[in-house]
């Protein structure tokens, strides 16, 4: 591939294959009788060179750094540190905007006061502390559940509830578009590893229905999450979860993006649902609006706590939350389930529905249900890495999502609303889409015009 189709239509993953095959036909060339042992970090050698080609067309806008505290506007350098953008940040995931709350960081300065910064071992010997003991409780009594378990990433919450529930003979029934940690947990679980179409309780149903036939005594786990982020979608919780127990299966959802943020009473679709403490096994993260790293698993059977506890990977063999961190998700807590936090709440919803309304008629797809998230598809690679240079340019501090976690042609821009965005901020990023879609299509077209009808770019 020639630097402009690298830098404007390639990815990780196809950079690195490319770089495979060159290499591997060069070994034979100079020697095919003798295959050269592969090096682990010799792979990996030409991602800087690679990377470094976005730089041709000013569109390396990964791995961006945030200068400052994380608030509706802010400041960004690119990964080397140079200046990218300084503006209005759609970038960031504070859904209620609680990262720089004044109670927040009283309870973190606080829990530094008392118990200094680090928990200093792990949860099944002495890293637990009063603090993340009663942050457990109140996780629990807030979504209905007898027992509840901490830990310190998101990720690591997802991927140990799968690990520690499921064993190589049984099998895992998985929406197609969840998180990586659920679908790395039911690979590193199980061979057994089946997917549905996003959303289908058809589909769903037919798996676990010939499953059931096939393996009559195996354990079934579903997997699904209450809003999508890719799409910003939900699915029928009630549904999915009669038809595991129909089928002997437990399900388990991932409650990230709406738990706190959406709802009545912040409990997101479990509530909107009617399936507050219905649900077999639910997990999620601290990350998207309680203002700290960190995860949960919460059910009605204590044992999985147990097994959590002295069983599971990311939970047992690593370091228990900070009690800085289990401060911060408690005051956060407070926040989420006090008239304060049913503001922010509508702040935010109205955020969202204000912010979609616009986008309606700009020639781009909005998907999904009125949520902090709002996914904003914008098309190819090349055109989407163009226009996320020109929003920057404009002031616009925004994220690009394409290929492989979303499809090739349908790059979005997702877009993370905050309670404490303005409609003016909104209305100014509209203004600033409409400009810089142009300047990405003028800019594409320019760079077609030099190439081949069979290398146009997109």
């Amino acid at each position: 591939m020639d630097r402009t189709t690298i830098a404007l239509q390639g990815t990780l993953a196809g950079f690195l294959a490319e770089m495979a095959k060159a290499q591997a036909s060069g070994d034979t060339a100079a020697s095919p009788a003798i295959a050269r042992p592969a090096s682990l970090l010799g792979r990996l050698s030409p991602l800087p060179y690679g990377w470094d080609m976005l730089d041709d067309f000013s569109i390396d806008t990964f791995a961006k750094q945030i200068v400052g505290p994380v608030l509706t506007h802010a400041q960004a350098h690119d990964r080397k540190g140079r200046p990218l953008g300084d503006g209005i940040n759609f970038a960031s995931q504070d859904y209620l905007s609680l990262a720089c709350h004044p109670q927040i960081q009283t309870a973190a300065v606080e829990a530094i006061a008392r118990y200094g910064v680090h928990s200093a071992g792990s949860p099944a010997l002495m890293g637990n502390t009063t603090l993340s003991v009663a942050l457990e409780q109140r996780l629990a009594s807030f979504l209905g559940m007898r027992s509840c378990a901490l830990f310190p990433t998101g990720w690591g919450a997802g991927y140990g509830a799968i690990r520690t529930l499921v064993r190589p003979g049984d099998h895992v029934v998985i929406d197609h578009l969840s998180h990586a940690s659920l679908w790395e947990g039911a690979r590193g679980a199980t061979k057994h590893v089946h997917s549905f179409a996003h959303l289908s309780v058809t589909e769903l149903e037919a798996h676990l229905v010939r499953i059931r036939q096939e393996y009559p005594s195996a354990g079934i786990l579903v997997v699904t999450e209450s809003l999508f982020s890719m799409d910003a979608d939900s699915p029928d919780l009630q549904a999915h979860q009669e038809l595991a127990h129909r089928h002997q299966a437990t399900l388990m959802v991932d409650v990230a993006h709406d738990l706190g943020s959406m709802g009545p009473h912040g409990l997101g679709a479990l509530e909107t649902q009617g399936m507050l403490g219905k649900v077999d096994v639910v997990m999620g993260s601290f990350s998207k609006t309680f203002a700290a790293n960190g995860g949960f698993v919460a059910c009605n059977e204590p044992g999985l706590k147990l097994a959590i506890r002295f069983g599971c990977g990311p939970h047992t063999f690593t370091n228990a939350m900070s009690p800085v961190q289990a401060a911060v998700v408690l005051k956060a807590l407070d926040i989420v389930q006090s008239p304060e936090g049913q503001v922010r709440r509508q702040n935010l919803l109205n955020n969202a529905l204000h912010l979609r309304q616009l986008l309606q008629g700009t020639g781009h797809t909005v998907l999904g249900l009125p949520s902090a998230v709002v996914p904003l598809v914008v098309g190819g690679i090349g055109r989407s890495r163009l226009l996320t240079r020109f929003m920057l340019a404009g002031g616009m501090l925004v994220n690009l999502v394409e290929h492989p976690a979303v499809p090739r042609d349908a790059s979005r821009l997702r877009l993370q609303i905050m309670a404490d965005h303005t409609f003016e901020q909104i209305d100014q990023f509209a203004a600033v889409l409409a400009e810089a879609s142009r300047l990405a299509s003028e800019e594409l077209a320019r760079i077609n015009l030099t190439r081949p009808e069979t290398e146009q770019l997109r």
